[in-house]
């Protein structure tokens, strides 16, 4: 299952790539992701259940205030080798949601989210998107951490293709994450831009919207940035 859902994605991830162009990360001096263990690597690897249910935590609670996953569904939450979430859990989950739909006499009305339906954006429409965002859109999730990739060179890329290597993207979103810092003397930032190590020009318009403490774990794990950052990108891929 785990296999055929990379296919189907990079599948998908390729389709983009065709349509506006390879997204790499890698540019204007960033350095390339530091490249991390990720229990889903290889031909054989598995998600971690506990980490997938924590980076949808991260998710819900951080990022979806202004990222959407519509391409996801609700009853995915339960699909088999997934976050491993209940069917009663992911309709627990949707049931916070309210979808737009029509009433019986065809009125646009609001109603509670049911398992069939699909994540819905926290805006209207793309207008109100990029006027609540300084002008730019943010992108949706549901695919970012296949889309993404990065340059590795040679010889890593040699080793890549040997080991099937498909974690750039979940690399790439892990350091970004925890990649932004004071701008150096002399980088000249644009009002409203921040500067992050990892980003392609190093000026993007997303605050840091992590920080230690913010999200509550149950199970033990750190309650970091560091941690944060690995989970939600795991939850991605």
């Amino acid at each position: 299952m785990k296999m055929q859902r990379t296919i189907i994605a990079l599948a998908l991830a390729g389709c983009v790539g065709m349509a506006s162009g390879p997204a790499v990360a890698q540019e204007h001096d960033a350095p390339a992701p530091p490249r991390q263990k990720w229990s889903f690597s290889g031909p054989f690897g598995k998600y971690d259940q506990g980490q997938l249910q924590r980076g949808f935590k991260v998710y819900k609670e951080v990022c979806s205030a202004c990222h959407s996953i519509q391409m996801l569904a609700f009853r995915n939450l339960a699909d088999p080798g997934g976050p491993g979430f209940s069917e009663a859990q992911a309709a627990a989950v949707a049931s916070e949601y309210k979808i737009p739909d029509l009433d019986d006499k065809g009125v646009p009305a609001e109603r509670s989210g049911r398992v069939a339906d699909n994540f819905p954006s926290p805006f209207p429409n793309e207008l109100a998107a990029k006027a609540a965002n300084g002008g730019v859109a943010p992108p949706d999730m549901s695919t970012l951490a296949k889309a993404r990739t990065f340059e590795r060179g040679f010889p890593l890329f040699v080793f890549d293709a040997v080991t099937q290597y498909q974690e750039q993207g979940p690399d790439y979103i892990t350091a970004l994450l925890k990649g932004y810092e004071e701008a150096p003397k002399g980088f000249q930032l644009p009002a409203g831009g921040h500067y992050n190590k990892y980003f392609p020009g190093h000026n993007i318009a997303m605050p840091p919207p992590l920080q230690d403490g913010q999200v509550t774990f149950d199970d033990g794990a750190p309650q970091t940035i560091d941690q944060y950052s690995k989970d939600i990108s795991a939850f991605l891929m």
